[in-house]
């Protein structure tokens, strides 16, 4: 069994380059890797064994968490959404941190507020129970400091969060599938 972890390269161009290959599986982990805490989208054919399934599964959860999707099309969803993930939320930081800068901190000190405010709210969303949604509306309250912060990020006569994250996945997802076609 092969288990890639190369964006846009399909199980097809795999098999061809590999025929001695008994299965194919096709993984997008990201960065977190390197700390036990990725999260992994995984494509296979159907004509992968129950035990292959397992032993690709089981060696992919050590390290974080897993995601079987349905078709090998959504492992470019899973590039966009999770595999790319990382870097727009060390964005976020360095963005938070560069306005803690313009707002009179001290770099190191807006650095890590930015970093620790991160941390924090993973650790809320990898243990606890409630959306993501549910969580930012407990934060916000009626007319105060966080619902003026987020009225900017929503405006949409600007680029409003949600609308600005959705073109950049489908920008990531559009390169991914590129890549698989240059394979």
């Amino acid at each position: 069994m092969v288990i890639s972890v190369m964006a846009g390269v399909s199980i097809d161009s795999i098999s061809e380059l590999l025929p001695e290959a008994r299965a194919v599986v096709r993984a997008m982990p990201n960065l977190p890797a390197q700390v036990g805490e990725a999260m992994t989208g995984i494509y296979a054919d159907a004509g992968l064994s129950a035990e292959d399934q397992a032993i690709a599964g089981n060696l992919l959860d050590a390290f974080g968490k897993t995601v079987w999707v349905e078709s090998e099309d959504q492992i470019d969803a899973v590039t966009a959404i999770s595999g790319s993930g990382p870097a727009y939320f060390f964005a976020v930081v360095e963005a938070l941190a560069s306005a803690g800068v313009k707002l009179g901190l001290k770099p190191e000190i807006a650095e890590t507020l930015a970093r620790q405010t991160a941390v924090g709210a993973g650790a809320m969303l990898a243990s606890d129970e409630r959306s993501a949604s549910e969580m930012r509306v407990a934060v916000t309250s009626p007319g105060g400091t966080t619902a003026a912060a987020l009225s900017v990020l929503n405006d949409p006569k600007t680029q409003p969060l949600d609308s600005a994250f959705e073109r950049a996945t489908r920008a990531a997802a559009a390169r991914a599938k590129a890549l698989s076609k240059d394979n």
